[in-house]
């Protein structure tokens, strides 16, 4: 039974730069790279293939030793130009050098008629040597799903609440036939439903509205709404020992693509936003493209940061650096790397704080978007215990207590508390709102890993 859920727990940040909803004029990227460090949880990466080798897309060229079944394949044909390494031979990134025409490895077709009798092993067969299975995410731990499991349920979440997210409707737009055969693939995978979570306010987009063979619920309310873990917790949660699967909506046109089409089809929209971008839209490119077409020449001034993904959870990237494998969106914001006089005492109406301190005073214009840079306005210090996690967290958790007992290693209390819900994106917000300055995504991820791999 569909569920609509109002949340009033969280907090937007409205920022200047969300991109236009049309496709903007940037030159194609050159080259593409597969980054290991974007796919969390990889023990033992191993790979496949040798500078100056040629590939086509879809091309295995790595796979984690601790799941050889799961294959991480080339999103474009080319030719390998740097296997870069860091300290201690660390993978950091599998270079490709992209043909002019992408050409394309060749897996077998199903018909719309054929993907109903399908069964899960042939699923999971083609969908592992077809590359298409890390755009599967387990929960708990937030790593890519092992095909030997089975989930007590999947979640799609059909919107995006963080900073100048992407419109999903437009990012998909044309994709319907895709979207749904994705979804009749992923119904092989579970004995449970899959959640179809989209906003509550406003028109859904056809493509979520028409889809057969899900539960459609709706979600209302600030950031972090649209966060596929909160969506978790309050339709079907996780408790010790269960496993739930996610995946954005792309990775099910991927899958979609991938059965209907027989090819690895790395294709997709990229949203150019931020203060400092000149062009501000979308861009179509493929999975890993060098966002050095879309930076130069287009930035207001030189002292900016390159986000991959959003300013919450997104990497820091150069500007000759790669779109994350999970990510849709690049971010341009000025660098915060300069003293203010007075900092945080000084009045100004022109700084976005959560709090309603002496000074900042944005709580008065409550719609206004803001140009922010990556200060932080402070260092670390101890925990103030204030309650203001809490006030941005709609989950029924104690975000102080767990990052305490992460940081004190205790297992127990870790699970009680609610390590299995949340990933680091979960309490993004609170590592915003933090008076304290603790690297609050650092920290979860420390306990995840304690608690996974102890």
């Amino acid at each position: 039974m569909s569920k609509t859920v109002k949340l009033k727990k969280g907090f937007d940040i409205k920022l200047v730069g969300e991109a236009e909803k049309q496709l903007a004029d940037f030159k194609p990227a050159k080259t593409f790279a597969i980054k290991p460090t974007d796919f969390i949880g990889m023990q033992r990466p191993k790979v496949t293939v040798n500078e100056g080798d040629t590939v086509k897309a879809g091309t295995p060229i790595l796979f984690d030793k601790a799941m050889e079944k799961v294959q991480y394949v080339a999103p474009v044909s080319g030719e390998i130009v740097e296997i870069k390494r860091g300290d201690r031979r660390k993978l950091l990134e599998i270079k490709i050098l992209a043909d002019s025409s992408i050409s394309y490895e060749s897996f077998d077709k199903f018909s719309e008629d054929a993907l109903r009798s399908l069964s899960k092993q042939d699923a999971i067969e083609q969908m592992c040597k077809g590359g298409v299975w890390p755009q599967i995410i387990q929960r708990p731990f937030g790593i890519v799903a092992n095909p030997e499991d089975t989930p007590k349920s999947i979640f799609i979440s059909g919107f995006d609440s963080h900073p100048l997210a992407p419109d999903y409707g437009f990012l998909l737009q044309g994709e319907e036939k895709y979207f749904q055969a994705g979804i009749d693939v992923l119904s092989k995978l579970t004995s449970g439903k899959i959640h179809l979570n989209v906003k509550g306010e406003g028109a859904v987009p056809a493509i979520f509205a028409n889809a057969k063979g899900v539960e459609l619920n709706k979600f209302s309310g600030p950031h972090p709404a649209g966060n596929v873990g909160v969506q978790i917790h309050h339709i079907d949660p996780i408790n010790k020992g269960d496993i739930v699967w996610t995946i954005h909506p792309y990775g099910v046109v991927q899958i979609g693509k991938l059965f209907l089409e027989g090819k690895y089809d790395a294709s997709k929209l990229v949203a150019v936003t931020g203060s400092e971008a000149v062009k501000k839209g979308y861009v179509k490119t493929y999975i890993g493209a060098c966002v050095d077409p879309l930076v130069a020449g287009n930035i207001k001034q030189d002292n900016i940061r390159v986000v991959s993904g959003n300013v919450l959870t997104g990497e820091k990237i150069n500007r000759d650096g790669y779109i994350g494998y999970y990510h849709h969106q690049i971010t341009l914001l000025p660098e915060g790397n300069q003293y203010e006089f007075l900092g945080w005492m000084k009045p100004t109406a022109s700084r976005l704080s959560y709090h309603r301190a002496l000074g900042l005073l944005s709580f008065l214009s409550p719609n206004k978007e803001y140009v922010l840079d990556t200060n932080t306005n402070g260092e670390e210090r101890a925990f103030v215990q204030t309650g203001v996690f809490e006030s941005v967290t709609p989950m029924d958790i104690l975000p102080v207590y767990l990052l305490k007992a992460i940081l004190a290693e205790d297992f127990d209390e870790m699970e009680e508390l609610g390590i299995y819900e949340v990933v680091e994106e979960d309490l993004a917000l609170c590592e915003f709102v933090d008076v304290s300055k603790h690297p609050v995504q650092e920290i979860v991820r420390k306990g995840i890993d304690l608690i996974q791999y102890s």
